[in-house]
């Protein structure tokens, strides 16, 4: 920390400051270097989605050029389909992408995500995981290589036959889960001191949705409503909740842990985001509140237990958008899903959502951060009929005004 301010006296540089702080050891990199600006919808600047197609297909040939590092050899995994009846979820597909960074030649992605089915329990286990500080690659990928089993094997996973009792095992066997491999990643010898990832868990059993999250990736939803003259219009939420340090509950656990939280000031008067310090200390710089790893930031205040929301689909869904903040960062829920409705490849849609993610990063930054998107297309009208499968309750509305979604606050 005193080396950036000192940074900023000698060079007065504002982007040779953003570029200290982003490559230093014990600042997270490069995500939150900037500050987040409203964005403007494709439709409303004028970029249709046929633009957007346009600009994915000369990008693809261009891969002699540093600035689109990748971009070459950016292929989803074919769509993937749930095939038996058993879920409301009709085609999914996801992408994980490494960003780009100039002063960084030898980056590596630090983004990792899970697409995995299990049989037994025909449930659907999707995550996305952005790793964050030097190992941050080794966290989120031990992480993404052993969650699965380790989930699938809890005793609590396996099926009730009843909905409204498999959300609160789920939960539950998410939560353990995900203690027992951050546990393991320290027995592999990664460093976490200043190194961790963050953890959006869903899993989708017949048309019950649980997510457990940990930091500041994100799932929305897109679902139909009617409008005031009757028409029905597409609308978004989010499912789960950022998990930022300025964030008033998350800011209070912080402080009654001896943390403090506050963001690095310009000279020119531009401040980055809210960072997580020690109380005696201007170590890690943490920008988010919760995360699996990063030790020090773990004495300040930072948990890696998961907030857990849960949800019914119904017929009035229509997709879900799982991604790490190489999206959120300068797009809105709005532009995500109004993207992704405007297709009906889940692949395509992936494309496109990266594609747009990462121009307006290098528009708004120079860099690109790593970006992994998961879209998932629902329909809960192609499910097989079932019996009587309960109700799921919550502890409270996630968000004002969101039909059918519960927040369960752990820690």
């Amino acid at each position: 920390m005193m080396a950036l301010r000192q940074g900023i006296a000698k060079s007065g540089s504002v982007t040779k400051i953003r570029q200290q702080e982003a490559t230093a050891a014990n600042v997270v990199s490069p995500k939150g270097i900037s500050k987040k600006t409203p964005g403007v919808s494709p439709s409303k600047a004028g970029m249709s989605d046929h633009t957007l197609g346009l600009q994915r297909r000369r990008l693809s040939v261009v891969s002699d050029n540093k600035l689109v590092e990748g971009m070459a050899q950016v292929s989803t995994t074919d769509v993937d389909y749930v095939e038996d009846g058993s879920s409301a979820v009709a085609a999914y597909a996801g992408l994980s992408k490494k960003g780009y960074a100039p002063y960084n030649p030898r980056k590596k992605n630090q983004d990792s995500m899970i697409i995995k089915h299990d049989p037994e329990s025909r449930s659907l286990l999707l995550c996305v995981f952005d790793g964050h500080g030097e190992a941050g690659d080794g966290v989120s990928n031990s992480i993404r290589d052993n969650y699965p089993a380790e989930l699938f094997k809890n005793p609590k996973f396996a099926s009730s036959g009843n909905l409204a009792s498999d959300a609160a095992n789920i939960k539950v066997a998410i939560g353990e889960s995900l203690q027992v491999v951050e546990k393991n990643v320290i027995h592999l010898s990664i460093d976490t001191e200043f190194s961790g990832t963050t953890a959006v868990v869903s899993v989708i059993r017949e048309n019950l949705l649980v997510v457990g999250n940990v930091g500041d990736s994100r799932i929305t939803r897109g679902y139909v409503t009617t409008a005031a003259n009757g028409a029905e219009v597409i609308a978004t939420e989010s499912v789960s909740i950022d998990h930022k340090p300025d964030r008033v509950d998350e800011k209070a656990r912080i402080l009654a842990s001896g943390g403090r939280v506050f963001a690095v000031e310009y000279d020119d008067g531009i401040d980055g985001p809210p960072r997580v310090w020690l109380g005696h200390m201007d170590v890690p710089g943490l920008a988010m509140s919760r995360s699996l790893g990063d030790a020090v930031a773990h004495t300040a205040g930072v948990v890696s237990e998961p907030e857990y929301f849960t949800r019914m689909l119904d017929d009035s869904d229509r997709c879900l958008v799982i991604a790490t903040d190489g999206l959120w960062e300068f797009m809105s829920n709005e532009e995500v899903i109004e993207i992704v409705m405007a297709q009906k490849d889940p692949k395509v849609a992936v494309d496109l959502l990266i594609m747009e993610a990462n121009r307006r990063w290098m528009k708004e930054e120079q860099v690109i951060d790593d970006t992994t998107v998961i879209v998932v297309y629902v329909n809960i009208n192609e499910m097989a009929p079932v019996g009587a499968v309960g109700t799921v309750s919550g502890g409270g509305d996630a968000a004002a005004g969101a039909p059918g979604v519960h927040a369960d606050v752990t820690a």
